[in-house]
């Protein structure tokens, strides 16, 4: 197995294969990474806007394409933002965003800007008690490597998870399988940049 490689027991107790990119990821990059593709739930993405075709709608409603520059803020401090980048590009109602955000685009028109707060049940969730795990430091190849902040991912009863390193003692590391926004209410200031 290679060393940048980790093993853990699942909770059925059988053997899943926990892969580490070189390097140890630190929560505040994987935070970074994660909003970039978990802003957008159903693999939306960040494009350059396509030439028109068939012109303009005139307001979001389900169906429509939609470019939207956005600064997500959690707790006053920003984690996300489309500034200096290409606006993100998603399909209204097609569950591309989460919900809270995507109902509240609804009717805007291009060029409008909003102030749109979305409390957790309607972005990613509360903190599910139940995704914290003790697992036993021996079901880890590298274990003394591990440290709080750290971020571990694999394959579990063939679903794939990200978890976080929240814990290490002398004999168990602690696991965080929640979203890291998961109990947070995210502040979103936007600008609609096209409609189509």
């Amino acid at each position: 197995m290679p060393k940048d490689n980790h093993r853990l027991i699942d909770l059925s107790g059988q053997m899943c294969e926990l892969a580490r990119p070189k390097g140890v990821f630190m929560y505040k990059t994987l935070l970074a990474g994660l909003m970039a593709s978990c802003l957008i739930l159903g693999g939306c993405h960040k494009t350059k806007t396509e030439e028109k075709q068939g012109g303009e709608a005139t307001m979001i409603k389900n169906g429509t394409t939609v470019s939207m520059n956005y600064t997500l803020k959690v707790d006053g401090k920003v984690v996300d933002t489309s500034e200096g980048k290409e606006p993100l590009v998603f399909v209204q109602g097609s569950g591309q965003i989460i919900p809270g955000l995507d109902n509240a685009l609804l009717e805007m028109k291009k060029g409008e800007k909003k102030h749109v707060t979305v409390d957790p049940e309607d972005g990613y969730g509360n903190r599910i008690p139940e995704a914290v795990r003790k697992i036993p430091k021996a079901a880890f190849d590298g274990a003394d490597k591990l440290k709080v902040g750290d971020v571990v991912n694999g394959n579990a009863n063939g679903q794939e998870f990200v978890a976080t390193v929240s814990a290490v003692s002398k004999d168990e590391i602690t696991i965080d399988m929640n979203h890291p926004l998961a109990g947070k209410t995210l502040d979103f200031d936007i600008e609609i940049v096209d409609i189509k």
